[in-house]
């Protein structure tokens, strides 16, 4: 294996994708369909192709081959003959689904009661696809929209009176009335599961979205975040997921501000163009805002009922490192994403112990081995670094990458 290789990574067509972005940050003519994700890693479902001088081969078998070349050995020891980290690029037109991620205990429990019980890895009920966890990072490369862990309660109860539909006079007042662990899932089963005598009777999510529509055109202290949520109601009309995100935190990032996902953390991502940077592990639980299968009661037991005010993390300066580097912090044992803004000055890039892979997302970067031909990085390309003692060397006034890497 060589110092370093492009990558060609697979597009991944989901209904919710911008029709424009990722053509746009990769140079592809659109194809006028959606296109949702980029992906880059060795996910088995739809791994890069990485061409280290003798054709593109796919990452994931790359890897079974020389686990420890293209690992190392603390990678292995660690996590396996396996990447344990998925980079994408996340590029959303429309609402993607309100969703949880488990914990490892409670995916490994899951992952072995499924299979035990003989449910087909495609069925549609399926929940668990592996026996792992997922945390991710999301980072904005432009102005990005979420919603991310629940809200606290009174300001929920003030934004309910703000809307001022009857039909949910009884949550605001068990929101002031009940202690946040007790209310929060009484409030999302009742959501999901309330039928056409509740909440989610369509005449009520029909009465929310013109509140919602309402108070985002009136302006005040929850018109931004209304805004965001009619925009998800006419995205997935007549869907009870709404009401879910009701009780959720509404976000807006700016280019280069991230959010962390742990593992019970309900969240959706509404709009924008981000790297997206997680375990490689594809367990999601959802709970609103899409067509697929809702296990209520699965979804109940994974969630985290805590309301806070979501953390909004940014990337900080390598404490006795290269200038041009700035990460963000390490949250999770399979990742760590870093940015790199290029200079003057050629900027090292090795490391000893782990795998990364660069994607370059404005100007253009080159790669240089002591020896041999630079590889360039245009915009939107990506390339796989194995583990390795030898220096090497990224240059490209301008030019701004992303690192993911081990944790």
């Amino acid at each position: 294996m060589t110092l370093f290789a492009p990558l060609t990574n697979p597009v991944r067509a989901y209904a919710w994708g911008s029709t424009t972005a990722i053509p746009g940050l990769t140079g592809v003519a659109p194809t006028g369909e959606p296109q949702a994700e980029l992906w880059m890693g060795a996910h088995p479902s739809a791994p890069s192709l990485l061409d280290d001088g003798s054709g593109p081969r796919p990452l994931d078998r790359l890897i079974a081959e020389s686990p420890v070349e293209l690992l190392g050995a603390a990678t292995v020891r660690r996590f396996g003959p396996r990447l344990p980290f998925l980079f994408k690029v996340l590029a959303a037109e429309r609402a993607l689904s309100l969703q949880v991620h488990p914990s490892r205990a409670r995916a490994a429990a899951g992952f072995a009661a499924e299979e035990a019980r003989g449910v087909p890895a495609d069925a549609p009920e399926r929940v668990y696809k592996d026996p792992d966890h997922k945390p991710e990072l999301l980072c904005a490369l432009g102005a990005f929209e979420a919603l991310c862990g629940f809200r606290p309660t009174a300001a929920t109860a003030e934004l309910l009176d703000r809307l001022a539909v009857p039909a949910l006079d009884g949550w605001a007042a068990a929101l002031r009335a009940r202690p946040a662990a007790e209310v929060l899932p009484a409030l999302l089963r009742e959501a999901l599961d309330g039928g056409a005598d509740g909440p989610a009777d369509p005449a009520v999510l029909a009465g929310v979205t013109t509140a919602l529509d309402a108070v985002a055109a009136t302006g005040g202290p929850f018109a931004d975040a209304c805004a965001g949520y009619a925009r998800a109601a006419h995205d997935y009309p007549g869907d009870p997921g709404l009401l879910a995100a009701l009780l959720l935190n509404h976000v807006r990032l700016r280019a280069g501000q991230a959010l962390h996902l742990d593992a019970g953390v309900p969240h959706a991502y509404l709009r924008g163009v981000g790297v997206e940077l997680m375990a490689n592990s594809d367990n999601v639980l959802r709970c609103g805002l899409t067509g697929k299968h809702i296990d209520v009661p699965g979804l109940l037991a994974v969630t985290a009922f805590r309301a806070a005010e979501p953390a909004v993390l940014t990337a900080a300066p390598v404490a006795d490192g290269d200038p041009a580097e700035a990460r963000f912090p390490a949250l999770a044992a399979e990742f760590r994403l870093s940015r790199l803004r290029l200079g003057d000055a050629p900027v090292r890039v090795d490391r000893a112990d782990a795998p990364q892979i660069l994607l370059c997302t404005a100007g253009e970067a080159r790669l240089h081995a002591p020896d041999g031909p630079a590889l360039r990085l245009p915009r939107g390309r990506s390339a796989y670094l194995p583990p390795t003692t030898t220096p090497v060397r990224l240059t490209g006034q301008g030019a701004e990458l992303h690192r993911a890497t081990v944790g």
